[in-house]
């Protein structure tokens, strides 16, 4: 079955969360949560993806659903192999010429760090890698023209980073990496729950927690909802109603972290810079921005205009599928 024709282009943004995978002249083709589920003892791909999340906390002792991926780098090398093996022949088919790929990766990331996302991405089936960093990416899939000499901040909050760069003249000046984002929110969540309410529950309910009534500001109208999980004192299942109010005390502190790592990269933008990221305001992407009033805290702390980007989830992707294009002018220039 061949789907496709000769070496093809695509662009991964291989998320601590999820996994976009763009194809060149198609668009987004897959998206799915980074998590496989593995047989302990003959270490085979059970299920991947969304299959695969939802055995997460629900599996016998001889499987087990992971994230190969935290904070924004392989932390499993085999097991993201297996899990970028299975996205590419599922996007590309049977493919006559490998195809050539583009990897987001966060800004800070180190060498060795850099050479086993090449490595998993060759071993997966890769002609050839490249890696563009995520600020970038996700500045070109919000719709910015980085070429021009003028700033752009872009804050970009995905499951295992948060990615803060000032880009001018198509690279980063000034930028940082920490590993606050979205995984952390559902940890602080897990934390309050029990500290509060003597409840144990999983990443699942504090993920939709976190969607269904977190907040980092404080709600004009207070929303609630139901959750389950394991009274810490009796070990029974429980059942708690939780407010957004209460979500405000949980998260606030990890969304001051972001807060201060953005007004750390504008202390040391150059003054130029700076002046251009008044005027525009500040770009935000990424699943983690959509916390609500995530936009409204960071600008009441810096006094400047903050924008969620539209496609915040895919902006990666779509940046690194447009950065695709100019792939043959690098390779060219490489040649040169």
């Amino acid at each position: 079955m061949f789907k496709l024709g000769f070496g093809q282009d695509v662009g991964i943004d291989l998320g601590t969360a999820t996994v976009i995978v763009y194809v060149k002249g198609r668009g987004i083709v897959l998206r799915e949560p980074s998590v496989v589920a593995v047989d302990k003892n003959t270490g085979d791909v059970l299920a991947v993806g969304q299959e695969a999340r939802r055995m997460l906390g629900r599996t016998p002792g001889n499987i087990i659903a992971t994230r190969p991926l935290r904070e924004g780098v392989i932390s499993d090398y085999t097991v993201t192999e297996k899990m970028l093996k299975y996205f590419i022949n599922k996007v590309c088919g049977k493919f006559v010429f490998a195809p050539r790929i583009m990897i987001c990766i966060p800004s800070q990331v180190t060498e060795v760090e850099k050479k086993a996302v090449i490595d998993a991405a060759t071993q997966a089936g890769a002609r050839k890698v490249y890696l563009i960093e995520e600020p970038i990416a996700a500045a070109i899939g919000a719709g910015i023209d980085i070429a021009k000499p003028c700033g752009n901040m872009v804050v970009d909050i995905g499951g295992g980073t948060t990615d803060i760069a000032v880009i001018s003249l198509g690279g980063s000046v000034v930028s940082t990496s920490l590993k606050v984002a979205g995984d952390k929110f559902d940890e602080y969540i897990i934390k309050y729950i029990k500290k509060k309410h003597n409840m144990a529950i999983g990443e699942r309910t504090a993920e939709d927690l976190k969607v269904s009534v977190g907040c980092v500001y404080p709600k004009i109208q207070d929303s609630e909802m139901d959750i389950r999980g394991r009274d810490l004192v009796t070990g029974l299942p429980k059942t708690v109603t939780i407010h957004s109010s209460e979500m405000l005390e949980a998260l606030i502190e990890p969304a001051m972290m972001i807060v201060d790592a953005v007004h750390g990269v504008l202390e040391k933008t150059p003054p130029e810079l700076a002046a251009d990221i008044s005027d525009k305001g500040i770009y935000m992407t990424g699943g983690g921005c959509l916390v609500d009033g995530l936009d409204k805290l960071l600008q009441e702390k810096t006094g400047i205009n903050v924008m969620i980007a539209q496609d915040t989830v895919s902006c990666v992707a779509l940046g690194t599928g447009k950065a695709l294009d100019n792939l043959d002018a690098l390779e060219n220039k490489g040649k040169k």
